[in-house]
């Protein structure tokens, strides 16, 4: 049974709010005339207000799909025919096909998935390059991934297929043991899509629901932690610019990757409220993984629902049972 977070994340906001409270008077009237300019709805000490329950669902791919190629946007009529698609091809009747068993696991009851395209109607998330595609990988990045592809759980943070291993639970992705799914959260197209926001004068705390991980990020001016440190979720620190939260993440874990990146990740988000939806902006800066840096856009809509614990390994057996299962065919 999963319960709601509001509790604990209410003693996070508490906690961070506590630290904060010397300074909130002087934060409040520098940002007093900057409010004034702006018609984003503002926190009582004058930031743009992101607080809320947000959802990342979309069915709009990462990189552009080759039958749109050379067109940045959808028209009303395309963006209504792939959801309708979407609808009828998301549901148990329509993934019958191979083994039914493993192909409905977990029926429409367990799934939330995504049937709707991004606000905007792009045909991609990846809006820089302009063909909508995610830069080619560097000569090192591509000698780099032929030698984790044979031991594909090593910074794994993917779907459960990273890691199809039975010596050990290290050769299951680090999602599957529950550690971390990584960063970013673009997007998603299955359940606990949610993502919640608190803020205070000197911490937002973005707070996802896969996986039970939240992210605390002082706007205080304070540098990066010493190179040497490093994070599951990298080491983030945030300032407005306007109505923009940008937020600058590095000291990335060597344990972690996304889509073959290394320690020296640099990644920007910035996330604009545009009424009744949050505007997600990420670009990425690896030059030992990508030929040049590209950036890529969500529109997350208010989530309707709330937040829910995630209890990753309550009453789960599966890494129980798949060690057993390899202890037995190696005996055998």
């Amino acid at each position: 049974m999963k319960h709601p977070l509001h509790r604990s994340l209410g003693l996070i906001a508490l906690i961070a709010f506590v630290m904060a409270a010397p300074c909130f008077a002087g934060q409040a009237a520098k940002s007093d005339s900057a409010a004034r300019k702006s018609s984003a709805p503002r926190t009582p000490w004058g930031h743009p207000d992101l607080q809320g329950t947000w959802d990342n669902h979309t069915i709009t791919p990462l990189e552009r799909p080759d039958s749109f190629a050379g067109r940045q946007f959808l028209t009303k009529e395309e963006a209504a025919t792939l959801e309708k698609r979407a609808v009828v091809e998301n549901t148990d009747e329509a993934r019958q096909s191979g083994d039914r068993d493993v192909n409905t696991a977990y029926n429409d009851f367990w799934w939330d998935r995504a049937t709707t395209v991004v606000g905007t109607k792009r045909t991609s998330l990846v809006v820089d390059p302009e063909d909508g595609k995610i830069p080619s990988l560097t000569p090192e990045a591509r000698q780099r991934q032929a030698v984790e592809s044979a031991h594909r759980p090593l910074r794994a943070t993917g779907g459960f297929e990273a890691g199809r291993g039975g010596d050990s639970p290290e050769d299951r992705s680090l999602w599957e043991r529950c550690i971390t799914q990584g960063l970013p959260r673009i997007s998603s197209n299955a359940y606990n899509s949610n993502i919640a926001i608190l803020q205070t004068p000197s911490y937002v705390v973005i707070h996802h629901e896969m996986i039970h991980e939240s992210r605390i990020i002082p706007l205080d001016g304070r540098p990066h932690v010493d190179s040497r440190l490093r994070l599951w979720l990298g080491d983030s620190r945030g300032h407005f610019e306007g109505d923009t939260l940008v937020i600058d993440t590095t000291n990335f874990s060597d344990r972690t990757s996304f889509r073959g990146s290394t320690t020296g990740l640099h990644m920007v988000e910035r996330l604009t409220r545009a009424g009744d939806a949050l505007r997600y902006e990420v670009t990425f800066d690896d030059p030992t993984t990508w030929t040049r840096q590209w950036s890529a856009e969500n529109v997350w809509p208010k989530s309707q629902g709330e937040i829910y614990e995630y209890a990753c390994h309550e009453a789960n057996y599966g890494i129980v049972g798949i060690l057993k299962g390899a202890r037995a065919d190696e005996q055998r």
